[in-house]
């Protein structure tokens, strides 16, 4: 049986609530799957933040109201 993480509880329960995972199967998660979850959270987030970020599309065309 794998051994629990290795983080602190603080760690843990923020890491809990942004993956909606109960704190018990998180600390007893494998880490490669804890690394993809993260890694799809970041990736989730990136997107958030481009799409937020990114120009409308009348200023992208370069087209101005008149």
């Amino acid at each position: 049986m794998s051994q629990p993480l290795q983080i602190s509880a603080d760690t843990a329960i923020k890491l809990s609530k942004q993956l909606g995972i109960p704190i018990e199967h998180l600390m007893h998660m494998p880490k490669h799957i804890l690394l993809q979850k993260l890694g799809e959270l970041a990736k989730a987030e990136a997107e958030a933040n481009t799409a937020a970020s990114s120009p409308s599309e009348d200023e992208a065309s370069g087209d101005k109201p008149l």
